[in-house]
């Protein structure tokens, strides 16, 4: 079997499972997006994923998107590109000029950052606010008891730019409670977007309302060394 039909077996199986987990929960498949997080994989595997019909994909890096996505996008203007790691403020600008989604503000310097990218730039992404719902000391995300104040400041300051939350939850506890957290957040501020659940939880996350899934070993396999 050649790495290419692999892939392409592995992204049907996950698109198979996102549709029953969909069906279980009483939803319509076509209301959970897929973002391939493709972070740590050549620019050749996300070629392959978007000739077996993948369009949205997930990178934590901005160097390395910026690295692998605009020759792609020549040749597939289809594909949008989220940013899901943590962001640093001098990355702003190069992340608001790549990005069609931001899943990663979970700060007031970061918002301050990416207002100033954009007016410099003239565009800016959809933006997802990242909630810490473990309140992990070594995660990235807003706290969850700053989270409220800091998503009305975000939805006054971007309007409809800021479209939905995201979270990971600790990888120790149940993570049904974090995306029921979560989704109570977004109900409660009006927002559609819920990013929440990876390859190992992705089912009990789109039983708890999630729209998008970002599933990246269950596609491409395990992740390359990296040195």
């Amino acid at each position: 079997m050649t790495t290419s039909s692999l892939l392409a077996q592995r992204l049907e199986r996950v698109r198979s499972e996102i549709a029953a987990a969909a069906h279980k929960a009483g939803r319509n498949p076509e209301d959970v997006e897929l973002v391939a997080v493709s972070k740590f994989h050549p620019a050749s595997s996300i070629a392959e994923a978007i000739a077996a019909g993948q369009r949205i994909f997930g990178e934590n890096r901005v160097q390395e998107a910026a690295a692998k996505f605009p020759a792609l996008r020549e040749l597939s203007p289809d594909i949008k590109l989220h940013l899901i790691g943590g962001l640093q403020t001098n990355k702003a600008r190069d992340a608001v000029q790549l990005a069609d989604r931001i899943e990663s503000l979970d700060r007031p310097a970061l918002a301050d950052a990416l207002a100033k990218a954009a007016d410099a730039c003239g565009r800016m992404p959809e933006l997802l606010i990242e909630v810490n719902t473990g309140n992990e000391p070594q995660k990235f995300g807003i706290a969850r008891d700053q989270a409220d104040d800091f998503i009305r400041l975000c939805q006054k300051r971007f309007g409809e730019k800021l479209c939905g939350l995201m979270c990971i939850p600790p990888a120790d506890e149940d993570p049904t409670l974090h995306f029921q957290l979560l989704r109570s957040m977004a109900l409660h501020h009006g927002l559609p977007v819920l990013s929440m659940g990876m390859s190992a939880d992705y089912p009990q996350a789109i039983a708890q309302g999630a729209t998008h899934v970002r599933v990246g070993t269950a596609i491409f396999g395990p992740r390359p060394t990296i040195p």
